[in-house]
């Protein structure tokens, strides 16, 4: 057993002994999804990959989508006509909180609903099909397998989530978004119930640990030039109004999703997913909280972590 394995089986087995109470969201309550379920996977940039627990369980993308829909943005239309449209600034409110920017009318930045919504308004295709399409396909590049949308789980968002509707008629009011609303919710919600489990998103994060590149395919996910920008916005939004406190704990760029799932990166070394239903007031998993800040200490992960050899042996 390798050190690396030794050492996530021995943080999953010490998340697992501690008792939580966080809520489930509908869609895996729906879904039968076990609330102990629990798993850690991680792939190196040189395809190496270390799992434990329930790793193959599916559970939907959610919000973690939106770190790979910001990418084909870019990719689309140039990092200053993206930002021209989706800010990059914290918001210190919550993810779907129905507010914009007042001097712009832009989203704050593209990891809350808000702006996620008006990145999906900017993916480029010939039609809805075709849009769906390009998200599907190059999602499925960064995880090394063809992904496929869990239809009941869209079916639940797009029905139920009014709150993102009052969104988007909001930023159409402000102009943030051009196309048709139901169009543009519809590619979303369809966005955010890709099914993968704890490997492939671990994979998913190796791809851009490795400048866009899947490390096992070899297949490019993202334009090396914009894999800073999307880590950057990871780094300082991802984890939503309570980024600052994972920053100076975790200190990776990261997302959340409130299907349980946690996908951090840690540049130039690997990838890095959990997932654990249970969820804090926030919407983060409670457990898949535990297992990065363990995996940063022991690991010794934090961005900001790193000295001169003769300083980090004192």
């Amino acid at each position: 057993m390798t050190d690396l394995q030794q050492t996530i089986e021995t943080i999953l087995a010490q998340c697992q002994r501690t008792e939580i109470a966080g809520s489930v969201y509908p869609t895996n309550q729906r879904a039968g999804v076990a609330p102990d379920c629990l798993a850690i996977a991680l792939v190196t940039i040189n395809g190496d990959v270390y799992s434990t627990g329930d790793d193959t369980q599916q559970l939907a993308l959610q919000s973690i989508s939106k770190v790979f829909t910001y990418g084909i943005a870019l990719e689309d239309h140039g990092r200053d006509e993206v930002l021209a449209r989706v800010g990059v600034e914290p918001t210190g409110h919550r993810y779907n909180a129905i507010f914009l920017e007042e001097t712009t009318g832009r989203p704050f930045n593209p990891m809350v609903n808000a702006g996620a919504i008006a990145v999906a308004d900017l993916i480029n295709g010939e039609d809805l099909t075709d849009m769906l399409n390009r998200v599907i396909q190059i999602c499925s590049q960064y995880a090394g397998r063809r992904l496929s949308v869990d239809a009941p789980t869209f079916t639940y968002e797009f029905q139920t989530d009014h709150r993102n509707r009052a969104i988007a008629h909001l930023m159409r009011s402000s102009g943030a978004l051009r196309g048709r609303i139901d169009d543009v919710l519809h590619l979303y919600y369809q966005q955010c119930s890709l099914l993968v489990n704890a490997v492939d998103l671990a994979h998913m994060g190796a791809t851009l640990a490795n400048g866009g590149v899947n490390p096992t395919t070899g297949a490019r996910a993202l334009s090396k030039e914009y894999v800073r920008d999307v880590l950057s916005v990871m780094y300082s939004c991802g984890m939503y109004d309570s980024s600052g406190e994972w920053a100076y704990r975790v200190g990776l760029p990261a997302k959340s999703g409130v299907s349980g799932g946690i996908l951090g990166v840690v540049p130039g070394r690997l990838g890095i997913a959990t997932f654990s239903p249970p969820l804090s007031k926030v919407g983060h998993s409670i457990r898949g909280l535990q297992a990065f800040e363990a995996l940063s200490q022991v690991l010794n992960l934090h961005v900001f972590d790193v000295f001169p050899a003769q300083v980090a042996s004192e």
